[in-house]
Parts: structure tokens; sequence; C-alpha cells
């Protein structure tokens, strides 16, 4: 498949998944008001996020393999699944469909001043439920982090958390594991993930999906935004050479 299709369904794939994901803390974690029982909560929320990547994957996969997130894509080139001439494309696309999915989440729930902080205005600095950190269902520690967890706490399970999630994906897409279950696979480890690390980040262990939110957030999700890159491509890296050492024969 030529690059650029497998760029556009990267792009495509990440939308859906910010989309899912992050449309469902921001329009249906309170449906019908706080306290409503119709609202999702924090394992509704996890679900969506699995939900839409196991769909995203099944329904994109075919084409660009899936990845929706460039720790995944550092990962797989770490384990020898992939080529390096197209990390940097796919971070691109995956980037772009993140920010596309932010926007227009930014238009459905009437975001007042999306990216003022580009102005030094700073833009919206409250949650929009307890369910997210900081605005605009964006990643952030210490005094952005849902249940007040400090940096190093932050780091630390962004860092984990993708490297499991990475060595989950290799796994799941071995030669000898079923094709038809690595979606269900997948989709499931990122809804676990979300169960166990949303209190203490909100949970990105995506780049793509951090800067897709946080870039309409406000200037406080913009400035602690470095560690939802750094920690994850560092987990994602140590993962993905970790599976390649013990698939080794």
């Amino acid at each position: 498949m030529v690059l650029s299709k497998r760029m556009g369904a990267e792009c495509l794939g990440t939308f859906w998944l910010v989309l899912g994901g992050c449309g469902s803390a921001l329009l249906a974690v309170h449906t019908g008001g706080a306290g409503n029982a119709a609202g999702l909560g924090l394992l509704g929320v996890s679900l969506a996020f699995g939900l839409a990547l196991l769909t995203g994957i099944c329904a994109f996969g075919p084409i660009s393999g899936g990845h929706f997130n460039p720790a995944v894509t550092l990962g797989l080139w770490a384990g020898g699944r992939f080529d390096a001439r197209d990390v940097l494309p796919y971070w691109l696309a995956q980037v772009v469909g993140g920010l596309l999915a932010g926007g227009l989440l930014a238009y459905f729930v009437d975001l007042p001043q999306p990216l003022a902080w580009l102005t030094g205005s700073g833009g919206p600095q409250q949650a929009l439920s307890p369910m997210q950190a900081g605005a605009f269902a964006s990643n952030g520690y210490g005094t952005w982090s849902p249940d007040g967890y400090p940096m190093g706490t932050a780091f630390l399970c962004e860092a984990l958390m993708t490297a499991m999630f990475v060595i989950v994906i290799m796994g799941a897409t071995h030669w000898s594991a079923p094709a038809a279950m690595a979606p269900v696979s997948i989709g499931l480890t990122l809804t676990l993930i979300h169960i166990v690390s949303i209190p203490i980040t909100n949970t990105s262990v995506n780049p793509a999906r951090s800067t897709g939110v946080a870039l309409f957030a406000g200037s406080a999700a913009v400035q602690q935004l470095w560690l939802f890159w750094l920690a994850p491509l560092t987990g994602a890296l140590g993962g993905g050479l970790l599976y390649r050492w013990l698939e080794e024969r």
C-alpha cells in the first residue's frame, strides 16, 4: 500500500480514536446532568477508548497496520516490525487526526475561546467534569491530575502502561497468534489501561491523543504536554525492545 493511503488511514483512525474516547468523556460522562445514572463514568469512558481502538483497527488496520498512536509506531519500529523511514510520516498523520477530532469536539461542546492560549490569555482553565484532568479531557499531573498525583508518578505510570501496551500489541500480532483476536486483545488492553490510570493522568499512552485536545484546553495543558510525549515514547521504546529480545530464538 502506498504511503499516502496508509497515512490517510492513520489520520482517520486516530481521529476516530480521539473522537470516540475523548468525546465520551466530554459528552457522556454526565448525560442528563451530574449524578445521573445514565452517565458513563470511569468504566464507560475506559470502554469507549477500547471500543474506538478495536473498531478502528478493524476498519483501517488492513491498510496501515492500525497504529493511531506515535508511541505504538515507535515501539513497533524498536521491535523490528516497522520501517524507520515511515515513522515520521505516521506521526504527522496521527497528530493531524487527533487535532481534527479535538477541533470537532471543541465545536460540539461550544468550548469558550479555543486556542486562546496562543494569544497569551491562557484559554479555558476549569475542568468540565471530575473525570477530566484540566479542561477538555486533557492529560495532566500535579494540580491537573484527576487525583493530584505528582509528575514522577505520572511519568512512571505513562511509561509503564505504554510499554505493556506495545508488548501486548506485538504479542497479539505475532505470526503464531490468532489474527482475529488481535483487535479484541488490543482494544481490551487499552480499556484496562484507562481503568488503572485515569485517576493518575487521565490516561494518555498516546501523544497524538494528548496533543489533539491539549491545544484546545489551554496553557496549563500545553505546558504539561511534554510529559505525554516523552513518557509514552520512552515506554514504547522499552516495550518494543523487550519484546524483540523475548521473541529472539
